[in-house]
């Protein structure tokens, strides 16, 4: 695990500070990585006991913390947010250059991974909830071919942008995609339509539904694990 310090992003708007991200080796020399992103309010402990329960050999794992920002939709409570909130319905505003900002920094993350010998279609994106919605902005839009993404509880962000933005390279990226049935945050309803939008732009999509809420089950870090073993092999 790597000492506290800082990482900078600099965007358009602000100077960005994130915490040095925690680092799981599975192995001395990993030959894969996944980059999970937590959801919002949460931060990168959060998939430490997941990932433990994984067991994966031979991978490195990166859990980023979000940034703290004021979230709308709680009051404006500060809380670290991979972008700000203004509603949890299909139709809410979004906060585009927040999203934007955070797919710039995992971005950064996937180059250094890559710096340090593992290549893109080595590397997996995955996040919950909010992660997961970053997971996914980025994944499907990132310049280099990579290895899958997990998209947990969640939803996908700016799609009337995907079809302009989406790269090639990562047109048939397989993509995991689970959700809760008695999901009250994220509804069901609204995972759903996201999953109709990626269909629609012809994505390779292994969908999962939990008889749960806004939460991870062990069946479904089972079905994970099986996926990165397929994905990773």
């Amino acid at each position: 695990m790597m000492l506290p310090s800082l990482i900078t992003t600099q965007t358009t708007l602000e100077k960005v500070m994130y915490d040095t991200p925690i680092e799981i080796n599975t192995t001395a020399i990993p030959t894969a990585c996944v980059i999970w992103l937590h959801g919002l309010g949460a931060d990168g402990n959060d998939f430490v006991p997941v990932v433990n329960m994984l067991n994966l050999p031979h991978v490195r794992f990166i859990l980023p913390h979000a940034a703290y920002k004021k979230v709308t939709a709680n009051n404006g409570y500060e809380m670290r947010a991979w972008y700000d909130v203004f509603g949890f319905t299909p139709g809410s505003r979004e906060d585009e250059a927040g999203v934007r900002e955070s797919q710039a920094y995992i971005e950064s993350l996937i180059s250094k991974e890559i710096a340090r010998g593992i290549p893109s279609n080595r590397i997996v994106l995955a996040g919950f909830s909010q992660g997961g919605a970053v997971a996914l902005q980025t994944a499907l839009r990132h310049k280099q071919p990579l290895a899958g993404v997990i998209a947990l509880s969640t939803y996908l962000p700016l799609k009337a942008s995907l079809e302009k933005e989406k790269t090639l390279l990562n047109e048939h990226i397989p993509i995991f995609m689970a959700h809760g049935t008695s999901d009250t945050v994220i509804s069901f309803a609204t995972n759903r339509l996201s999953f109709e939008v990626l269909q629609a732009q012809h994505y390779h999509i292994e969908f999962h539904e939990y008889a749960m809420a806004h939460t991870v089950s062990t069946q479904e870090i089972d079905d994970i694990r099986a996926f990165l073993r397929t994905t990773l092999h």
